[in-house]
């Protein structure tokens, strides 16, 4: 590459996904070259297929197109399949020069035009010059934040007993439903061993998570000590908060981001996995975060052990594989 170290013009592009964001920024920091955020806006073209779209600025409202504009940046990192078509637009106006990072799989129109794909291990897809798999996904949790999270939330669960116990919940995927039973079942087991153990939870709920799940949770947690956060509820969201002061962590296994996230805290985690409520991706995740002494299953525990293992976050994987790439030092 024709530039070095913190000279390279980096761009972030960042859409409305959560997930993606986190992904984005994580990888970038991991990197630690400076950035630029370019905020990506979407008018109804975006539901079109990529295929159609091309490399192309023709799904993006016109005051975000404004921002994107010359002189092009050395490197971009986006994420998800429609910010693909974007990122090899600015490939094209650059003449080929800018470097493109994808994480997640853009599909297969255009692949060739993206100097790495970073695909997550669990996805299965093949070997390819210009693709790098990695374990979960790319996210922002790391020791720094966590120190934060837990500089500016010392003490407020401090009322309640040790150990606590993060529940961390999800809901709805695309082809498959965490149910009020489902919802139910997690809620009574999270409270037996909480009550068990004379702990404590700390729960909350994701945007996918239903009203009747969300209810039928919280309704079987009983009266055990627990600080409750609903997603939509009022105040700062304590979810950093809760993986970095709680003494074990449980997750619903539907999405790869959250269990990422809990096994980057190097502390017990569980995974809430059903088998109506899981996709076969998610399965095998789970499976590889159990075999590498990440995460362990929910299903059948009746007691909380305590044990540790390395914090896991695919951002510095996809970091050290780009500073290689590009030949940047350290």
């Amino acid at each position: 590459m024709a530039f070095q170290g913190e000279h390279a013009r980096v761009w972030l592009l960042i859409d409305d996904r959560a997930g993606n964001r986190s992904q984005v920024l994580g990888v970038a920091r991991a990197l630690g070259l400076p950035f630029e955020i370019k905020n990506i806006e979407y008018t109804a073209a975006a539901a079109l297929p990529n295929y159609m779209l091309m490399a192309s600025f023709s799904m993006l409202t016109q005051s975000c197109r404004v921002n994107l504009a010359a002189p092009w940046p050395d490197i971009v990192i986006a994420a998800g399949r429609r910010t693909a078509p974007v990122a090899r637009r600015i490939k094209e106006l650059s003449k080929g020069r800018t470097y493109l990072v994808q994480v997640m799989h853009p599909g297969s129109t255009g692949e060739d035009d993206f100097s790495l794909i970073c695909v997550p291990r669990h996805d299965g897809m093949g070997e390819a010059e210009n693709r790098f798999t990695m374990t979960g996904a790319p996210h922002g949790v790391t020791a720094e934040s966590l120190a934060e999270a837990m500089q500016k939330w010392g003490g407020t669960f401090d009322h309640l007993p040790s150990p606590r116990i993060a529940l961390i919940v999800g809901g709805d995927t695309k082809r498959k439903k965490f149910t009020p039973d489902m919802a139910r079942e997690l809620g009574a087991q999270a409270a037996k061993l909480a009550r068990d153990a004379g702990g404590s939870l700390l729960v909350t709920t994701s945007r996918r998570s239903t009203p009747e799940a969300t209810a039928a949770l919280i309704d079987a947690l009983g009266d055990v000590p627990a600080n409750v956060f609903k997603w939509g509820d009022d105040g700062d969201n304590p979810y950093m908060a809760y993986l970095a002061l709680a003494d074990h962590i449980i997750v619903t296994g539907d999405s790869v981001s959250m269990c990422s996230e809990a096994c980057a805290t190097g502390r017990p985690v569980y995974i809430f996995a059903p088998k109506k409520m899981i996709a076969h991706k998610h399965a095998k995740l789970h499976q590889d975060l159990y075999a590498q002494g990440f995460a362990r299953t929910f299903d059948g525990v009746d007691s909380l052990q305590d044990w540790s293992h390395a914090p896991l976050n695919a951002a510095f994987e996809v970091a050290d594989e780009l500073r290689k790439r590009l030949g940047l030092d350290g």
